[in-house]
């Protein structure tokens, strides 16, 4: 049986024994913190078995997928080094809730893996909790088990917990005795083959679990309201054993990403097993969760994420890979598996991109990183201690971006250790300097740390005014340069030097969540200027003011002043503002939800907005979101605000703003189906936005798109700009307004037939007619084996290719041709040959080496690229010579 026979023989069985099909749930549980990842099949269930859930059916099967990479269970280290180990799985199981028990559960797993599958009686054993007679009767009096195969374990081996909390019982797993060639310690001394025991004879396949407590908090046990039975099954596990293989990795589970990985380099399964199956298992896990919405970052989950991204990615270093493949094999992953799990299918570009993205960005790092490894762990002193020193580790990870995992990964590889606790110390001391950094750098707040008891809070008034009265408690020297050298300045001082003035209270929005702080202008009581506000800072709920004397105008601490913003500059600030939640709005409902911000900058004459995103926006995408933004401007929407408490704002579906400090109390901005939690400052209806355009697409960094846009006056200054210049394009080129798009297309088209005719000219030198009759004969094969002059350009490569294979059906081209500093190789066969198990990633396999270089394609035609030219002829005679042993 195939894998997918396998899986479906097991639903089946369960369904005709009156069990609801029930899909997988997601890798990332829904609203249950206790666990990272979906973690067993259970997991879904588990309202049902604390009795606060209902469902219309009493019994369920289904294939869980599932991640085990943190907390109780992580097996991300044993991945590769032995068969049977994985980060990603599916859980075969069944589940009784409230329904049958014991009984019912050990009477059809044995009569699964027997009668329907067939498996051998005397290779089975059960093992049953130390205190469940009921358990250990039942396998002796309604099956055909041997009696001594039934035995009695503990608490670690039979008694099973979803985590440190939550639903629990005894269990009966069952195993299989796979033989004596199977044991991997059979020449350690003392070593004995047994159930549960440490080597690789007998393998657990199914887990019975008896679910009749909760665990809680406080490590005690409640009994459940009702008796339930949750089994589980290692789905690679027992294709393994059904498909006779010693190795899970030799299923038809994992051999089509195995074969796709040898494809696309140098190496061989065979003879380096582990790399191949580090990658084979974390391309699965990586595909799963991204498409669940897990996207790699620097925490929780995300966190996860990334190191298992990164250990494939070194992985892939020790058999060639120079560059991104993940993305490449996460295809495979997607063409055997999204049948079953149609979400594969659903993101599958997006599973690449963020793959390529990550992958790429990682890369950059890791090549210095490993230099100054190979420096470390060849000096005498580390050589002698087989010790890598924290400090050395902490540089790594400082300098470099080198993660300590991985270091310690490769460590262990060469047989040395790191010193942990010293790398733990050393992270620490940099954390302290950087936040004595920011303390001694930030002087406002060093000032506002050290005088908190001489002044107040200040009183913001802005969302509701403004213009206000309000007493000065004090002004601080600033120098332009530098807030350096701040000191206590008594008053009476005209001169052009900028100061920060405090009030008791203020209208001016101090800088924060991205919105820039605002400018206005200071009067005596006379409603005399004074002084110019150039900037408004925040901190600790302090309102600096950054002013500048006008005239002879003068600041006296103690005297009361009236202060008024920009009115103008304000407003400008509202619509970007404003603009801002709707652009993420646009973002989410045209690119998906896994748009998150990143950052923002909300100015009066323009926004920015940072966004993770994968790939930059198509024009089509760029303009969707313009048009969605601008058609909330136009539907007069009401924005309206709310303050409640952050409970309350997450039950409403309010999104945290990036850049904010929330506290007790949180302030709601909503405006249709927008909801966000944000302190800025915004306008009352989105009319007043007037009106938003898009100005340019970028990326700050991996994994992060940014927009530049503007709204308000600022956007129709810019739109009558455009307009101004279209009108001397049109008038430059004797055309229309309308007629322009035509007209440059027309302009496009001839610069293409001129590339074309250009491209014909090549040709015709290089007498491709002739060269296409320079094939031989090789084994019933028609060859053409043929190196172009250098800088020959890559279309008349492949146009030679298609006119070669086009013409007989046993034809197969292999080209090549370099330029300065890159070899370039183009295989290429006619379709037909392929179903005859001729493939052209092999034939680059062979020949790619003597270029040092590497690529793939379509088993009809493949690239590749390698930076040793003088190879070219070599690679040309290996690739024959591999045509050369295949049957015609």
């Amino acid at each position: 049986m195939n894998s997918s026979e396998i899986r479906k023989s097991f639903i089946d069985y369960f369904v005709s024994k009156q069990h609801t099909y029930v899909p997988s749930a997601p890798v990332v549980p829904a609203d249950d913190p206790t666990i990272m990842f979906t973690n067993a099949g259970m997991n879904q269930f588990k309202d049902l078995f604390l009795g606060t859930g209902d469902r219309t059916y009493t019994r369920a099967a289904n294939s869980q997928k599932c991640i085990r990479v943190s907390g109780k269970h992580n097996d991300l280290e044993e991945v590769g080094f032995d068969t049977y180990h994985h980060t990603f799985f599916e859980m075969l199981g069944n589940w009784s809730f409230g329904d049958y028990y014991k009984k019912e559960a050990i009477v059809w797993a044995w009569e699964l893996l027997t009668d329907v599958w067939k498996l051998p009686q005397d290779k089975l054993y059960a093992t049953v909790f130390r205190d469940d007679d009921e358990a250990e009767e039942l396998w002796k009096q309604h099956t055909f088990i041997c009696p001594d195969q039934v035995l009695r374990f503990g608490e670690k081996e039979n008694f099973w917990e979803m985590g440190d909390t939550g639903p629990c019982g005894p269990c009966s797993e069952i195993h299989m005795d796979l033989g004596e060639e199977a044991c991997d310690k059979q020449h350690v001394p003392g070593h004995e083959c047994r159930v549960n025991g440490d080597c690789g004879r007998f393998i657990e396949i199914w887990n019975l679990v008896f679910i009749q407590f909760n665990r809680k908090p406080d490590g005690s046990l409640e009994e459940l309201k009702s008796k339930h039975v949750d089994t589980g099954m290692g789905f690679e596990r027992i294709t393994a054993i059904m498909q006779q293989k010693t190795s899970n990795y030799d299923t038809d589970i994992f051999q089509p990403i195995i074969k796709a990985t040898e494809a696309l380099c140098t190496a061989s399964y065979k003879e380096n097993p582990v790399p191949f199956r580090v990658i084979a298992d974390h391309i699965r896990t990586l595909s799963f969760a991204i498409a669940d919405g897990v996207v790699p970052s620097n925490e929780g989950r995300g966190y996860v994420i990334r190191r298992i991204l990164r250990r494939a990615s070194r992985y892939g270093r020790n058999i060639g890979f120079l560059k991104p493949f993940l993305g490449q094999l996460s295809k495979v992953v997607v063409e055997t598996m999204g049948d079953i799990f149609p979400e594969l299918k659903e993101k599958e570009k997006y599973i690449q991109e963020v793959l390529k993205s990550e992958e790429s960005n990682f890369l950059q790092t890791l090549e210095q990183g490993i230099q100054r490894f190979e420096q470390l762990v060849s000096q005498d002193t580390i050589q002698a201690s087989k010790v890598i020193p924290g400090e050395e580790a902490f540089r790594l990870y400082d300098t470099y971006g080198f993660p300590f995992d991985l270091t310690s990964l490769m460590a262990r590889e060469r047989g040395f250790i790191v010193d942990e606790a010293a790398f733990q110390k050393s992270l620490e001391e940099q954390r302290e300097r950087a936040r004595a950094h920011a303390k001694r750098d930030d002087l406002l707040l060093k000032y506002v740390q050290q005088n908190s008891s001489s002044f107040a809070k200040t009183k913001f008034v802005g969302y509701d005014t403004e213009e206000i009265r309000a007493r000065l408690l004090l002004v601080l020297e600033q120098k332009v340069d530098a807030l350096s050298e701040q000191k206590m300045v008594s008053g009476g001082q005209n001169d052009s030097e900028k100061r920060w003035a405090v009030f008791e209270q203020s209208p001016c929005y101090g800088e924060g969540g991205g919105q820039v702080g605002d400018h206005g202008v200071i009067f005596d009581l006379t409603h005399q200027p004074v002084a110019n506000i150039l900037d408004t800072q925040k901190r600790e709920e302090r309102f600096f003011h950054l002013i500048q004397l006008i005239g002879n105008g003068s600041l006296q601490s103690g005297q009361e002043y009236f202060i008024q913003i920009d009115r103008h500059r304000r407003r400008g600030v509202m619509a970007n503002h404003t603009a801002t939640h709707a652009l993420q709005k646009a973002l989410r409902l045209t690119l998906g939800d896994h748009v998150g911000q990143a950052g923002s900058l909300v100015h009066p004459d323009r926004l920015r907005f940072d966004f993770t995103h994968h790939k930059p926006l198509s024009v089509e995408e760029l303009s969707k979101i313009e048009e969605l933004v601008n058609g909330m401007i136009q539907s007069y929407l009401p924005v309206s605000i709310q303050h409640t408490n952050m409970e309350k704002a997450k039950e409403m579906g309010a999104m945290a703003f990036f850049g904010e400090k929330y506290g007790e109390e949180v302030r709601v901005i909503q405006f249709g189906d927008s909801i966000e939690l944000c302190g800025g400052t915004h306008v009352r209806n989105t009319a007043d936005i007037l009106i938003f355009k898009i100005l340019k697409e970028s990326s700050p960094g991996a994994g992060i798109r940014r927009i530049e846009a503007a709204a308000g006056y600022q956007a129709a200054n810019l739109l009558l700009e455009q307009s101004r210049i279209l009108e001397k394009v049109v008038k430059s080129m004797g055309v229309s307004a309308v007629q322009l798009p035509e007209t440059i297309q027309i302009l496009q088209e001839k610069a293409k037939q001129q590339r074309k005719t250009d491209s014909s000219a090549t040709t015709e030198a290089l007498n491709i007619k002739e060269i296409l009759e320079q094939y031989t004969k090789i084994n019933h094969f028609e060859v053409l084996s043929f190196i172009f002059p250098e800088n020959t350009d890559m279309e008349i490569l492949r146009q030679t290719a298609d006119r070669f294979r086009d013409k007989d059906v046993n034809r197969v081209a292999l080209l090549a041709t370099h330029n300065s500093d890159k070899a370039i190789l183009l295989f290429a066969c006619s379709k037909e040959l392929v179903t005859q198990n001729m493939d052209c990633n092999q034939l680059m396999k062979v020949a790619s080496p003597f270029i040092q270089g590497g690529g793939g394609g379509r088993p009809d035609f493949v690239q590749a690229g390698g930076k040793r030219k003088e190879g070219l002829s070599e690679s040309l005679h290996a690739a024959q010579d591999f045509i050369s042993k295949m049957k015609g």
